[in-house]
C-alpha cells in the first residue's frame, strides 16, 4: 500500500478555471456576450454544475477564433491593390417606376367590387 490514497489528487495538477468574468475583463468584452458565444457553442468552454469556466487553453483558443489576419498580394512585386467588387448601379431609364395605391380603406364598395 502507498502512503496517498488511490483519491488523493496531488499528484495531479489540475487547470486553473477561470469565471466568465475574468475571461471577459481579460479580452475587453462583455460578460453577457462571453456566455451567450459559450450558450451557442461559438467558443471553448467547460460547464461544471451549470456554469461556464474557461482553462487558458480555452481563452487562448477564443483569441484564435477571432483573430483577423491582413489580407496579401498575391504577387508582391506588382502593386496592384486588391480591388473591392461593387454592384453595378442600373441607368435610371432603366428602372421601375412604382406608383402607389390608395388604402384599402379610401376605396369605396363599388371600387372594391371592380377592384375583385
Amino acid at each position: 500500500m502507498t502512503s496517498h490514497s488511490r483519491h488523493s489528487v496531488t499528484a495531479v495538477t489540475l487547470p486553473h478555471l477561470f469565471r466568465p468574468a475574468e475571461v471577459a475583463t481579460a479580452l475587453g468584452c462583455s460578460e453577457w456576450w462571453l456566455k451567450e458565444q459559450a450558450r451557442q457553442s461559438r467558443i471553448p468552454f467547460t460547464r461544471l454544475g451549470g456554469a461556464y469556466r474557461f482553462t487558458a487553453d480555452h481563452v487562448a483558443e477564443i483569441i484564435r477564433l477571432f483573430e483577423e489576419r491582413p489580407n496579401r498580394r498575391v504577387n508582391a512585386s506588382e502593386n496592384v491593390a486588391v480591388q473591392r467588387r461593387t454592384r453595378s448601379v442600373r441607368p435610371a431609364e432603366r428602372a421601375t417606376i412604382l406608383k402607389a395605391r390608395p388604402p384599402r380603406r379610401a376605396l369605396t364598395t363599388q371600387q372594391l367590387t371592380i377592384a375583385s
